[in-house]
């Protein structure tokens, strides 16, 4: 399985290696169209290699779904965290009652009655 992973990891690099290759030509990107660059009386813009355009909106992307995926996510990891402290304070609990139960008992008969030896 692990071979199968390195081998699809290999692939990806390769795809991406391959497009940086062929997509080396400068491109310009501006933050703002011309004429509303021009009203607005800021203009910026910067050249860079397409590939790096590519790859960086690939990057991008990624990292907008990871964090729209803990934001969706959040409801499932507060009903865990609920849960655990609820079945923390149910343990203690029990113990407390288990304590109460054999109070004034043996320690030893108290000790195989908890393990179910006593009979």
């Amino acid at each position: 399985m692990r071979y199968l992973r390195y081998l699809i990891l290999g692939i990806i690099a390769v795809a991406l290696i391959v497009v940086s290759m062929a997509n080396r030509s400068a491109v310009t990107l501006s933050l703002l169209p011309e004429p509303i660059a021009d009203l607005v009386g800021y203009s910026f813009s910067i050249t860079l290699p397409l590939f790096i355009v590519i790859l960086g909106f690939i990057v991008v992307g990624i990292l907008l779904g990871f964090v729209w995926e803990w934001l969706r996510e959040h409801k499932h990891r507060s009903a865990a965290a609920r849960a655990e402290r609820e079945a923390k304070d149910l343990k203690r609990q029990v113990r407390r009652m288990q304590g109460e139960k054999h109070e004034g008992k043996d320690e030893v008969l108290a000790l195989l009655e908890d393990s179910g030896t006593a009979r």
